[in-house]
């Protein structure tokens, strides 16, 4: 994911409410092929539950929930002034919507029924930070620093969705103070402009995608090893979100409008570039989620210049064809 640095001061403020019209009406049919955002929503990440997709705001951190079913859609959060939502990630233990929050080295999460903000987590440094995509698994939430070679962490435990603890938030969720970082070592340099950006788990094992490299890599979250994974000398150039099924990894290549197909090897160390998707509903494409046996990537538009009117939209990609 994601905002590339030409955005970063075009960014159009809106209220604290959420700032955001209706989105227009969506027949209601199976798997509409578009749906529309609020104008000036400014999307960066998304995420599903297998029946609605989320996606975030770079303006206020709001979230609006669609139906990938029917396309409509609703304002799950409001938005606050200071607030981002970069990349997102859907945690069905506890059913919370995970942000990152960008430049504002804050990562949040959001009670998935009504928006409400459950707990929040600040990765201090003396660098500026850009938290940029995050992954939830059984043992911890993973960010990726865009700016610095370090791995965020939130250590989590318990998988219980709807009883609260003692501390306010969801069963489970640990206090502020538990966010660390983990220093990576192995493979990756990082560069000027965008580095590490999408991520995604599979077995205990990260997968992460570099920006302005096209490489992708295999990390160990404890280690902070990172070992390059062999594409036969393919590169995914601005790759940005990461979307893993099993053994197939779909990497949004914003840029480039499209999202690259690759194959892993059974221990992930290789992999084959066998598909690259594209539509012309796509616009810099940031990020995509799998759902109801399609691709939903949504449109970041990052070359049209962010305005209150301006359109955004989720394509939706057939990934069978």
């Amino acid at each position: 994911m994601r905002r590339l640095p030409s955005v970063l001061c075009t960014v159009v403020l809106m209220t604290a409410l959420g700032g955001f019209g209706a989105t227009p009406a969506v027949a209601d049919h199976a798997s509409p092929d578009r749906i529309d955002l609020p104008d000036g929503w400014q999307p960066e990440g998304i995420t599903t539950d297998g029946k609605f997709l989320y996606t975030g705001s770079l303006v206020n951190g709001a979230i609006w929930k669609a139906s990938a079913k029917t396309g409509r859609g609703e304002l799950l959060a409001r938005g606050k002034e200071g607030r981002v939502a970069v990349g997102l990630d859907y945690d069905r233990r506890r059913d919370l919507i995970w942000a990152a929050g960008g430049d504002t080295s804050v990562v949040r999460a959001y009670n998935a029924d009504n928006g409400k903000v459950v707990a929040r987590y600040t990765f201090p440094s003396a660098t500026p930070r850009f938290l940029n995509d995050l992954v939830v698994t059984a043992r911890a939430v993973y960010v990726t620093d865009s700016s610095n070679p370090e791995l965020g962490v939130i250590p989590l435990k318990g998988k219980h969705r709807h009883h609260h603890d003692g501390w306010g938030g969801r069963c489970g969720l640990p206090p502020a103070s538990s966010a660390r970082t983990v220093a990576l070592r192995g493979d990756v340099a990082y560069q000027d402009d965008i580095n590490l950006n999408g991520i995604a788990s599979d077995h205990g094992r990260l997968i992460v995608v570099q920006t302005n490299t096209g490489l992708m890599f295999d990390l160990n979250p404890w280690s902070g090893n990172t070992s390059v994974i062999d594409l036969g000398g393919d590169l995914v150039t601005n790759g940005d979100g990461l979307e893993l099924d099993h053994r197939t990894a779909y990497v949004v290549r914003n840029l480039d409008n499209m999202v690259a197909v690759v194959h892993l090897s059974r221990h992930g160390r290789s992999g084959e570039v066998v598909a690259e998707l594209t539509d012309e509903g796509l616009d810099v494409p940031a990020t995509a989620a799998l759902a109801r046996g399609s691709l939903w990537a949504v449109n970041a538009r990052f070359t049209t210049p962010p305005t209150p009117t301006t359109e955004y939209w989720i394509t939706r990609i057939d990934i069978n064809g």
